[in-house]
């Protein structure tokens, strides 16, 4: 802002300020001088009406005094008690019966007894000896006019002022009173005429404090005493006067305008509340000035508003200078050629990246039409897109070009019409053109590590399922297809758990996510093993599955990559393998491993029990002769057939072993301790039955026989290779013996006992 802008701008809010401290200084001037005025008034017609009040009640008590002191002179005449009773009342009362406002008049004797009643000729029966009156008088010899504290007549039941003058008999000795009665109710009416406002009355007050009469406010308070408050003191102090005092009853500040009433020991005054004095007072200062302060603002604001124009006005100016040079600025630091173009083709404003593709300053660009600009080939290039945005078509293309330095440059161009939103006709084209360059050889580069990592996941033999933060399928691969059975089209944008949802190859319950597991933890999940069921044929699969989250270079989860392997081939090879070690690959009989874990496990039960067990040891008769006769091929049927019905001959709980070549072992355990010997020839005798039928060996129809010997548990050994032996021994035994039969074990030194086949 220029100095000349600035003194100038000062003295017009200097000024403002002058002319409204001058309206604020005028009304306020008027508003005091109302206030004097109206409190002058209040002044002084409250004087004048204490004034009048204490007029009133001089003359009402003078009036009263008059007629109580020619009551106290006829009592002490002894002429008058001789009358009757009607002439003595005529003759004694006839003064006070004149008296405006009395109450009536009593004589009381030197007890204090009613001797006399201007209400009645027949006196009413009252004492008054203990009254402050009686007391005054008969204690203390008070002379002249008492006026009693405010009371309740004891005869009438009603609020009275008594006033009071003492008669003496002819030697000087007190004989009693004279009591004139004013009722509190003819105070009342006397201040009744006045009307000063809320709070405001009229107060009559004994000289010594007592609360005579309280106008408008009743009764409530009348004998109270508000001796040593300051305005009392004040009143006693001063006998008339005005002031501004806080009443000592409710605290209410009034203008108090007293006065003693003439010589008695009396004090009025007119108290009117300073609020209700200055009640249209305040109305009027309120609307007064609340003009002025309308005026005062009107000239403060209307020197605001010129200056704040002002210095808006030069604010925006100084703004656009600045937004022009940012613009500027801006426009020539960017990256992109940006431009505005005429309809007529023509420039009306260029950035610096101009003069660096063109080799032509923005200065020199104004004005100058495009054609001048572009090479023939380039303009002819551009010029159907220049059409088609003159004709309020936005247009976006790529282009390759030609620097000033010989360097191809692959560029995108946007063309944007200029529509005036008046008439709808296109005014000019905003030009940007961004060199794509990097962009173009990053994308190239882009598209080629997508295009490896493509091939790559479609090349290995891993399923590879990707999701995003939430779980939401983004890719599947080859292998992945084929296992889950959905094609990565219809699987995009499916929760993982619908597509892919991995099952406990025990009992087929559902397991947890390791993807979702992954996202949550932001941690790789190791390997989880379970069942995958194809979508659509319903294979089942048992694959191993980890998973990885996917982070973003500030470490947020973006998504997760699960990759599933195939091991339904690896977990059949593993469980043949595991079954081969226990089982015999001909006969799928247990193998001597299985036979000896399930023997040690039999005989530790039969220990705990008390039960018996019995091993059998087998020979195939004939078996050789068939090898050598029929081939190895028909003995391998041979052997196979002959585990089938040794199965058939046992028990579920027994256990049938192939032990080499054309052996066989047999293990019965849980027998009944009582009988075993019982129960192993019997099954022996099962095992015999088995073999009346001739195998058929792809038509060849050979009989079979067997010799065997049985070993008992605890009878014959409490080992398995102890019992295992004495079998073994025992079924040698049946071998020389002729065959087909069985052989039980008698004890050492004792020949092995002839188990022979029953005649069934």
């Amino acid at each position: 802002m220029s100095l000349s802008r600035q003194f100038f701008t000062h003295r017009l809010i200097w000024l403002a300020v002058l002319v409204s401290a001058g309206i604020g200084a005028l009304f306020a001037r008027a508003i005091w001088t109302m206030r004097g005025e109206e409190w002058g008034f209040a002044s002084q017609t409250n004087t004048n009406l204490v004034r009048t009040l204490e007029t009133g009640l001089v003359w009402a008590l003078d009036s009263m005094d008059k007629s109580l002191e020619g009551v106290a002179r006829e009592v002490t005449q002894p002429d008058v008690w001789a009358l009757t009773a009607d002439l003595r009342a005529r003759v004694l009362f006839d003064n006070s019966l004149r008296a405006r406002g009395a109450g009536g008049v009593l004589v009381l004797d030197e007890s204090g007894e009613v001797v006399l009643d201007s209400g009645s000729l027949e006196p009413r029966k009252a004492n008054l000896a203990d009254r402050d009156y009686f007391l005054a008088f008969k204690e203390s010899g008070h002379q002249g006019l008492y006026i009693g504290r405010p009371v309740v007549s004891r005869i009438t039941g009603v609020g009275i002022l008594p006033l009071v003058r003492a008669y003496h008999h002819p030697d000087g000795r007190f004989a009693g009173v004279v009591v004139g009665v004013i009722p509190l109710s003819y105070l009342n009416d006397f201040f009744r005429a006045l009307d000063l406002g809320k709070d405001s009355g009229v107060n009559l007050y004994r000289a010594d404090g007592v609360l005579i009469s309280r106008f408008p406010y009743g009764n409530s308070d009348v004998g109270r005493s508000i001796a040593g408050t300051p305005n009392m003191l004040r009143f006693q102090r001063e006998g008339s006067g005005l002031f501004v005092g806080k009443a000592a009853i409710d605290g209410v500040q009034r203008l108090y305008a007293f006065r003693k009433v003439g010589g008695y020991p009396l004090i009025v005054n007119v108290a009117q509340s300073t609020e209700t004095i200055l009640a249209q007072w305040r109305r009027s200062a309120w609307v007064l000035g609340g003009f002025a302060a309308l005026l005062m603002l009107a000239s403060l604001g209307l020197a605001l508003l010129f200056m704040r124009e002002l210095t808006l006005r030069q604010k925006v100016s100084a703004q656009l200078r600045e937004a022009e040079h940012d613009m500027r600025t801006i426009m020539d630091n960017m990256p992109s050629m940006i431009g505005y173009w005429d309809d007529q083709l023509r420039n009306r404003f260029a950035n610096q990246p101009y003069f660096d593709w063109f080799g032509v300053t923005p200065a020199r660009m104004r004005g100058m039409h495009a054609s001048e600009l572009l090479t023939p080939e380039l303009y002819a290039a551009g010029k159907p897109y220049f059409e088609r945005a003159l004709q309020g078509e936005p247009q976006l293309f790529e282009h390759t070009i030609i620097d000033t330095q010989g360097m191809p440059r692959h560029t995108m161009g946007s063309l944007v019409p200029d529509v005036d939103e008046d008439s709808g006709k296109v005014q000019g084209i905003f030009v940007q053109v961004t060199d794509i360059t990097d962009r173009k050889r990053m994308e190239d580069q882009l598209f080629e590590e997508k295009e490896r990592e493509r091939l790559t996941l479609q090349s290995i033999g891993d399923a590879v399922i990707c999701t995003d933060a939430r779980g939401v399928l983004t890719y599947l691969n080859p292998v992945a297809e084929r296992l889950t059975g959905w094609q990565a089209s219809d699987a995009a944008g499916r929760s993982i758990d619908e597509v892919k949802q991995l099952r406990c190859p025990g009992n087929d319950a559902p397991l947890p996510s390791p993807l979702h597991k992954a996202i949550q933890l932001a941690a790789p999940v190791e390997n989880v093993r379970g069942v995958l069921v194809h979508h659509t044929s319903g294979q089942r699969f048992q694959v191993d599955e980890t998973a990885s989250p996917i982070a973003d270079r500030h470490g947020n989860v973006t998504g997760a990559v699960a990759v599933l392997r195939d091991v339904t081939d690896a977990v059949a090879m593993a469980e043949r393998l595991a079954r081969l070690a226990q089982y015999d690959a001909l006969t799928d009989l247990p193998n001597r491993v299985l036979l000896q874990d399930r023997a040690q496990q039999a005989i530790a039960q039969a220990r705990r029990l008390g039960k018996a067990l019995a091993v059998m040891y087998l020979d195939l008769d004939g078996f050789k002769q068939v090898n050598d006769t029929l081939g190895h091929a028909l003995g391998d049927q041979l052997l196979v057939q002959f585990a089938q019905r040794l199965q058939r001959a046992v028990r579920a709980t027994d256990t049938v072993c192939r032990h080499g070549g054309d052996e066989f072992v047999v293990l019965l355990p849980g027998l009944d301790g009582a009988d075993p010997e019982g129960s192993a020839c019997r099954v022996a005798h099962k095992i015999l039955a088995a073999l009346d039928a001739p195998f058929d060996l792809s038509g060849h129809m050979v009989r079979g026989g067997l010799s065997g010997g049985i070993a008992l548990y605890p009878e014959h050994g409490d080992t398995f290779e102890e019992l295992s032996r004495h079998a073994d021994s025992a079924m040698y035994v049946a071998k020389r013996a002729g065959r087909l039969r069985f052989m039980l074990y008698r004890g050492r030194g004792q020949p092995p006992l002839a188990v022979q086949p029953s005649s069934t």
